[in-house]
């Protein structure tokens, strides 16, 4: 859903009244840095003190892709986009383990590989399709008692963090040439890529983690249709 300037002149009216950005965001940053790059600029080129923005699904800093921000009345809708079934693809490596389950941690184990064919993975693909049982990472934003769990990761502090229900539509492996075997996955909200990667890993006797991630589609929004974040300053600048 990209502004159309044609129809709606861009003005600080265009915001407050609530649009749909879709950014494709860049390794390295967080989904907060996001939007507080966006909604400044909206603050210092439209005048607007407070201007609300903000994004329906957190991606990790390490990964990049798909990330839909919302504006002014249309952040009521955050909601219904995080619902949405979501894409990704990726990369798994295998014979190793990380505290965080992606490369933004160190390897904290090393694990056989020689044993797994491609007959192995697509066993272990099979389990996971459909609806399965999945604990998130330590290293993640969900809050116990009100502290998110990766300041307690960070602190070395260990907590039992409940088993979730998530569906799987799709799971393709694209390329395996071992220790990395690229993905496409079709998800459900609240689908932690990261533990998929774990499990995978612990479901073939080996270990694994995530060493790339990209979001491609959220409902029917696809990255395709994103620009960078550079790409919507410079456009708000031309346009306003």
């Amino acid at each position: 859903m990209d502004p159309n300037p044609g129809e709606r002149p861009l003005s600080s009216q265009f915001f407050t009244e609530g649009t749909v950005l879709l950014v494709d965001k860049p390794q390295g940053w967080t989904s907060f840095d996001v939007v507080n790059r966006i909604r400044g600029k909206i603050r210092n080129r439209f005048q607007l003190k407070n201007i609300k923005v903000g994004h329906a699904g957190t991606l990790d800093p390490m990964a990049t892709g798909l990330l839909i921000l919302c504006t002014g009345k249309d952040t009521k809708r955050i909601n219904e986009y995080q619902d949405r079934p979501k894409e990704y693809t990726g990369t798994i490596t295998f014979g190793a383990t990380t505290p965080s389950y992606d490369a933004e941690t160190e390897v904290d184990g090393t694990y056989p590989i020689e044993h797994i064919t491609p007959e192995l993975l697509e066993k272990a693909r099979q389990k996971f399709l459909g609806e399965i049982e999945q604990i998130p990472p330590m290293f993640s934003a969900i809050k116990v008692d009100g502290q998110p769990l990766y300041k307690m990761a960070r602190k070395g502090e260990s907590i039992k963090v409940e088993a979730r229900k998530v569906h799987l539509y799709a799971i393709e492996f694209t390329r395996i040439e071992l220790p990395e075997v690229d993905f496409r996955v079709e998800c459900s909200k609240g689908t932690y890529i990261r533990s998929l990667a774990y499990d995978l890993g612990k479901a073939l006797k080996s270990g694994a983690y995530l060493s790339a991630l990209r979001r491609t589609k959220i409902g029917e929004f696809e990255v395709e249709k994103a620009k960078s974040v550079n790409e919507w300053v410079a456009w708000m600048e031309e346009e306003g």
